[in-house]
């Protein structure tokens, strides 16, 4: 609801803006704003439309290349499945089971403890 401007004095008053004045505001002038209003409301959806459009661009640029990383990381996870030792494969299943990291071992070998080497003794000659 507005506000009454009976405890308003005459001098701070301001006048109602002119197209909000019936008496002033003919068909035309009703027209006009409406088309600018509608012109407007174009500009925007066009822009709109133009930034979603380049946003849909990115996003499918990005899709795109996580296929080929997927791709690829399927690939390359088949060929280290054939490679593996059956050991390793059990070792890495356990590891899954349990939710520890997968431990440091290089590509397609176990490693071995180390054999205590003997002190003292050379090379024998």
């Amino acid at each position: 609801m507005a506000a009454t401007d009976g405890n308003v004095p005459a001098r701070l008053r301001l006048p109602p803006p002119p197209c909000c004045v019936p008496a002033f505001s003919s068909g035309a002038s009703v027209v006009a704003i409406d088309n600018k209003i509608e012109q407007a409301m174009d500009l925007v959806k066009s822009h709109l439309m133009y930034a979603v459009r380049e946003e849909v661009e990115v996003l499918k640029e990005q899709i795109k290349e996580l296929i080929e990383k997927n791709s690829q990381l399927e690939q390359e996870n088949t060929l280290l499945k054939t490679l593996a030792s059956p050991e390793q494969l059990a070792q890495f299943q356990a590891q899954l089971q349990t939710g520890s990291p997968p431990s440091s071992q290089t590509q397609g070998t176990t490693q071995q403890p180390a054999q205590p080497a003997s002190q003292g003794s050379g090379p024998s000659a």
